[in-house]
């Protein structure tokens, strides 16, 4: 009897198995070949109320030619515990790539200044001539912003950054360093210590009256009207800390820990590029295709003039594509108030949304009031996107209460060609067919795998039936 139930648990999970496979292993399976390393940054020196938003230069991280399959952080702190948002709000992190000139011992802060990453030289070239050379994305806010290849905030912790299969994004090719430079990563993280604060919420959205500053970090007056936003909470200003709350010996050191998940670059990893679309891009199509893409990252939500639930502040942008490719992953970033965005067609057609989690704890990864997490897209069939096509990016916040320094922004990774129907062909070629094709195809290999499992049972079955002494009935 017990050997009977095996038997038939064995069965059922043999069906089970072979409807789970998913219809992209057929063709791909590089997952064996990831692999994973864990890394500190410099240390964060934090006190009550106050901002760190450092640019740290050539950072710990895996050399070589190489694919990346995932970039994800959090804030810890010296003995590696993880730090909530309600104490320390990690307003954002970025990792970028770069080359530097072998030899070159330019400080930090004159790096930072002097070579693209400061507003006060919005003209700024860099070619093979400079110390420093950044390794852009793909688009579409390439000059002074949104260069960087991953980036989150609050939401780090839930938010899958994993590179579907057979994708990488492509760093380190030795073809493509020009000579006498080496390829190195920075990392700018933005914290905001909120421990003691008289408004968390009004400190996190960097209201420019909590931390007593007129003028940006460049020593310019900040514009008339500007409420809140980055302007006002760069590194080292502080936020207002309640009377009498004891900030003298709450100093404490904070680390942004991040783990990389990467393959060695082969003929098997197809490339993947990264595109970040910004719904404050100033960019208009009735202006001509050679104008900038000026994004201004982060923009204020004003109230509503009506109370209640159905108060939502919709903005829209539409933007024209800069590339023919395959859209396989997408993601957006916004700050707490966020009800969600979604890249969508001319027509209508949704591409991707992406929603977000708020938590309702008090632990770190749920902390309650602030976004965890925002839902990743993976499209089951790549969408395929033509160079000229207009896509339009949509980003949705709550306005029953105003908001200041929120961003929509919007991630996608875009591959140029996919996976070939036979893997072990020697080289890959572009695949032209539709993206539902291979989907059919392993939809069908998944379907003959089921057909003879079942049919295993069923032989299986009327075996066991004449054990137990029951004849089968014949037709």
């Amino acid at each position: 009897m017990m050997a009977r139930y095996h038997r038939r648990s064995m069965i059922l999970c043999l069906v089970l198995l072979s409807l789970s496979i998913s219809p992209s292993q057929g063709f791909l399976g590089t997952e064996e070949k990831i692999k994973s390393a864990v890394f500190y940054s410099p240390k964060l020196v934090m006190n009550p109320g106050s901002v760190a938003n450092p640019y740290l230069f050539d950072i710990d991280f895996p050399r070589g030619h190489i694919g990346l399959k995932a970039f994800d952080a959090e804030v810890v702190d010296e003995a590696g515990k993880p730090v909530p948002l309600h104490e320390t709000y990690l307003h954002h992190w970025i990792v970028e790539p770069y080359y530097v000139r072998k030899g070159s011992k330019l400080p930090q802060r004159e790096m930072f200044r002097n070579h693209g990453f400061s507003r006060e030289d919005p003209e700024s070239n860099l070619d093979s001539k400079s110390d420093i050379i950044l390794v852009k994305n793909g688009g579409l806010c390439r000059s002074l912003t949104l260069r960087h290849f991953f980036g989150l905030g609050s939401e780090t912790r839930e938010t899958s950054t994993y590179v579907p299969d057979p994708y990488a994004i492509e760093i380190g090719n030795p073809e493509e360093t020009p000579d006498g430079y080496e390829f190195k990563w920075l990392l700018n993280i933005h914290a905001i210590d909120t421990r003691g604060v008289e408004d968390k919420k009004g400190c996190i959205e960097c209201l420019c009256d909590l931390y007593n500053v007129t003028i940006d970090e460049y020593g310019r007056a900040i514009r008339p009207g500007y409420k809140g936003g980055l302007y006002c909470c760069y590194d080292k200003t502080q936020c207002r800390v309640k009377s009498g709350f004891d900030n003298g010996e709450k100093t404490r050191t904070l680390y942004l820990k991040y783990t990389v998940r990467w393959v060695d670059w082969d003929s098997s990893v197809l490339p993947a590029k990264v595109y970040i679309f910004d719904v404050t891009d100033s960019w208009e199509r009735s202006k001509g295709d050679s104008q900038e893409h000026i994004c201004h990252v982060e923009y204020e939500v004003k109230p509503c003039k009506t109370n209640g639930d159905g108060c939502v502040d919709v903005k829209k942008k539409s933007l024209v594509m800069p590339f023919d490719g395959y859209i396989v992953y997408g993601v957006a970033h916004q700050h707490a108030g966020g009800i969600g965005g979604a890249l969508y067609r001319e027509n209508g057609e949704g591409i991707c949304a992406s929603m977000p989690k708020y938590g309702n704890g008090d632990e770190p990864g749920n902390e309650a009031g602030y976004i965890v997490g925002m839902s990743s897209c993976y499209p089951a069939d790549p969408v395929k996107v033509s160079y000229g096509e207009t896509l339009t990016l949509e980003s949705n916040y709550s306005n029953a209460v105003g908001h200041t320094g929120v961003m929509g922004l919007f991630y996608i990774l875009v591959a140029q060609q996919l996976p070939e129907p036979d893997s072990s062909l020697p080289n890959k070629q572009h695949f032209e067919a539709p993206a539902r094709s291979l989907s059919f195809l392993a939809i069908f290999a998944v379907t003959v795998v089921v057909a003879v499992v079942v049919l295993i049972a069923a032989v299986i079955y009327r075996r066991q039936k004449r054990e137990d002494g029951y004849q089968s009935l014949s037709t």
